[in-house]
């Protein structure tokens, strides 16, 4: 009996590389989009982290003033009792990187234009990195 002759092939198919190229396509788009959620949910904690911190300070100083009402604070008054040396109010970078201030006068303190870092299904600017 005798065998039919092959050839060894060198090399690889037009099939093969386009599979391969497909599938490097699909991870690298994978990866953007997780990218780009992580940066925009890290955007989220920091402001969320930013408010609670101002909120402490405001409840700070007004246990220390207890006569002064909200509407009156400034940003000098509650300056002294932001925590880890916060020279100032921060302000807040939304996910189109326009800054927004923390409006001060209002307790707990808002986010200037009515911006909530939180996810699209939460209601509040507290849960903001859940």
């Amino acid at each position: 009996m005798h065998l039919p002759h092959t050839t060894k092939r060198n090399g690889i198919t037009l099939i093969e590389l386009s599979l391969v190229i497909g599938i490097i396509l699909v991870l690298i788009s994978t990866s953007t989009i997780g990218i780009k959620s992580y940066k925009n949910w890290q955007k989220g904690l920091a402001a969320g982290e930013d408010l609670k911190a101002v909120y402490q300070a405001q409840k700070l100083f007004l246990a220390d003033n207890p006569t002064t009402i909200v509407s009156a604070i400034k940003a000098s008054d509650i300056t002294p009792y932001l925590p880890n040396g916060m020279a100032a109010i921060p302000t807040i970078t939304d996910l189109s990187g326009d800054s927004r201030s923390i409006i001060i006068t209002n307790s707990p303190p808002t986010i200037s234009g009515g911006y909530d870092p939180s996810p699209p299904n939460d209601n509040s600017i507290w849960d903001a990195g859940k």
